[in-house]
């Protein structure tokens, strides 16, 4: 099992500070994503286009961002030629930042249609499921930055179990929405929009459930991908 308290004890204190400074721009980078999956949401709810606009703009922002972390990653691999818990670490927010950035561009979806659906007026079908889903993501993609910085294995299942939920209540959203556009072919474009919507919260769910699995992946070295929660639980619980 890996602490965060490893990663200050190397001797040299140069490499020290290269991780330290790695994973301070891998939590500034999640910071702004979180903000930016908040902001979308509020846009599309509260019909604000120029916020909608704002978080279209800041995910050029999010792509900086992950080309230069991932540039210190390869330059790191090529200095120190990281072994053990250090390459764990490197692998984890390669990966990780990875999925953040595919979360800033579904924010960026559903700004876009957030931008569509003011221009309409009407508030469709479908926002009241639009605000618990988002609100449960957006508690999502907290939690699993919340678990990288303090290397808390417990809480990043806990994310990964509530992806689960997000996925049911995903389902039975659409098929609620699927049923009133049968019943109002008149509200079919509207309609459609917001299921874009709900799909890219959905994938945001997703994506901060992978983060959740690299983080243990770091603390316990294990792949939990495509495992049972019974099998990481077990594993979890292991010292």
């Amino acid at each position: 099992m890996v602490s965060k308290d490893e990663y200050s004890q190397h001797i040299s204190q140069q490499f020290n500070a290269e991780l330290e400074d790695v994973r301070t721009d891998f939590l500034a980078m999640g910071g702004l994503v979180e903000k930016q999956v908040a902001d979308a949401v509020n846009a599309l709810l509260d019909a604000n286009s120029r916020l909608a606009e704002q978080v279209q703009e800041t995910d050029k922002q999010i792509n900086a961002m992950e080309r230069a972390i991932d540039e210190e990653l390869v330059r790191i691999l090529a200095r120190r030629q990281p072994a053990a818990s250090d390459l764990r670490f490197i692998i984890a927010i390669g990966k990780s930042i990875t999925d953040l950035e595919r979360i800033g561009d579904e924010a960026s979806k559903v700004a876009r249609y957030a931008i569509a659906l003011c221009e309409e007026g009407e508030s469709p079908r479908g926002y009241v499921e639009t605000r618990h889903i988002g609100s449960q993501v957006r508690v999502m993609v907290h939690d699993a930055l919340d678990a990288f910085a303090r290397f808390d294995a417990d809480l990043a299942f806990q994310v990964m179990q509530a992806d689960g939920a997000i996925d049911t209540e995903y389902k039975t959203a659409m098929r609620a929405l699927m049923t009133y556009m049968m019943e109002d072919p008149r509200a079919i474009s509207r309609v459609l929009s917001v299921m874009w919507v709900l799909r890219s919260l959905e994938r945001i769910g997703d994506h901060a459930r992978n983060i959740s699995e690299q983080l243990i992946f770091l603390v316990k070295g294990a792949d939990v991908r495509h495992t049972s929660y019974e099998a990481i639980q077990k594993r979890l619980q292991q010292k």
